[in-house]
């Protein structure tokens, strides 16, 4: 495929925006090309600026859970904006979708909605401290929260230590309070409440570990952190910016059975429109302003047209519960397909998948943390990331993000997928075999 008109674009784009793009993953710069560049998309289906067709499968990093240009998505936007795009003032659509949140979820006693997911992550976390009187908190290696710069941590070479930033312009003050425990272990959580006692005032975790390739949790993992969190007087924060909506219309935590006390929403709460959210128990949440010390605010939050197309989508999925069903058989059909390949090549890969998130890592597992994640070959999945485009296959142009498939996808989008699959791990083989 020719990629003329996106590498004029992008050369374009360099002189005027850092980088050349608005959000780094956008750069391509982990699979060593020049990004594709989004002309337009129907169904399960992206054309870039060249006019290529792939099939897409990164929806958007997930809003686009009804695939592109869905009607359900835009019913009745036109309207909506030809009444007032934004007022400043609190509106009757927010209700509703305040109400259709606390329905759908059952941790949600009362929501607050604001513009993005680091917006929604990093206000929990101020009212999480605000609600305990405590400081520190705890997040997993390889779990993103949005850009905060408290959340801009990792641990170096211990998961018991102290976080060190890991970007430039994150402080060393504002890291220090910041804890890094390792994902599907349990006993380096508790050793941080052991050696921090009566310091932490929550833990934050993505149920489904989204961020580093999708990494489901180890059974008990979920339900250890409940019980850890409760015998220390910490809240737990579930971070379903990415599953909330996605993998169940009550979210992952729907599916585990755990109450978080709060939760972070995003993505498909706004059907494709810059979104977020944040609520869980109403006796935390009444700690927010104007009736509580915590303050949090934003112009923008609540956007009635952003109100609409999120409540579209959500009373559509509500209503089309098959949605779920549908989208997760077509998840075990690729994962299916995905694992006969590679038994078939001999390529050293494995494949996760929780409902219908999947990555294939390019290591030969299992991925059950950040330690076994970053074991992946990296060099190989961009050459394999490169032979799949030039298939027609849109994948992340990263190893380590998810795969999202919508309801626009179809059993024989996901069969050429899996044939184009073959022959690119097949190629790989023979290089190695070279």
């Amino acid at each position: 495929m020719k990629h003329q008109q996106s590498e004029t674009l992008f050369a374009r784009a360099g002189k005027v925006i850092p980088g050349g793009v608005n959000s780094p993953v956008r750069a391509f710069g982990s699979v060593g090309m020049t990004p594709v560049f989004a002309e337009r998309g129907e169904g399960a289906y992206l054309m870039d600026a060249d006019t290529n067709i792939y099939i897409d499968y990164i929806n958007s990093w997930g809003p686009l859970i009804l695939g592109h240009a869905s009607p359900v998505y835009t019913k009745g936007i036109e309207t909506a904006m030809m009444r007032g795009n934004t007022y400043g003032l609190p509106t009757g659509i927010e209700v509703d979708m305040a109400e259709t949140i606390v329905d759908a979820v059952d941790s949600i006693e009362k929501v607050r909605m604001v513009n993005s997911g680091t917006e929604a992550t990093m206000s929990a976390i101020r009212l999480a401290r605000g609600f305990t009187g405590r400081e520190k908190i705890i997040k997993f290696e390889g779990c993103y929260h949005g850009h905060a710069d408290g959340l801009l941590v990792k641990s170096g070479s211990g998961t018991l230590t102290f976080g060190v930033p890991t970007s430039a312009g994150v402080t060393e003050g504002t890291a220090k309070d910041t804890l890094v425990a390792t994902y599907n272990d349990l006993d380096s959580v508790k050793a941080l409440f052991k050696s921090n006692p009566d310091e932490i005032a929550c833990v934050i975790v993505e149920p489904v570990a989204g961020n580093m390739g999708v990494v489901p949790p180890k059974k008990g993992f979920m339900e250890g952190l409940r019980e850890i969190t409760e015998n220390n007087g910490a809240l737990l924060i579930f971070d379903e910016v990415i599953t909330g909506f996605r993998v169940a219309y009550g979210g992952a935590q729907s599916l585990m059975g755990i109450k978080p006390d709060l939760t972070c929403l995003g993505k498909i709460i706004g059907g494709g429109m810059p979104v977020g959210a944040f609520g869980g128990r109403a006796d935390i949440m009444d700690y927010l302003a104007p009736d509580g010390p915590v303050y949090q605010a934003g112009t923008l939050s609540g956007n009635p047209v952003a109100m609409k197309m999120g409540l579209n989508t959500l009373n559509y999925l509500k209503d089309h519960p098959e949605v779920y069903t549908n989208i997760e058989n077509l998840a075990k059909r690729l994962e299916k397909g995905l694992k006969a390949n590679i038994k078939k090549t001999g390529v050293k890969a494995t494949v996760n998948r929780y409902a219908g998130m999947t990555t294939l890592f390019f290591t030969e597992g299992p991925v059950t943390d950040f330690g076994s994640v970053m074991t992946s070959d990296t060099d190989l999945y961009s050459r394999y990331f490169a032979k799949m485009l030039d298939d027609g296959n849109l994948m992340p142009p990263s190893q380590f993000e998810g795969i999202f498939i919508s309801a626009a996808h179809t059993a024989d989008d996901i069969d050429k997928t899996i044939a184009c699959n073959l022959a690119a791990l097949t190629m790989l083989q023979e290089e190695k075999n070279d």
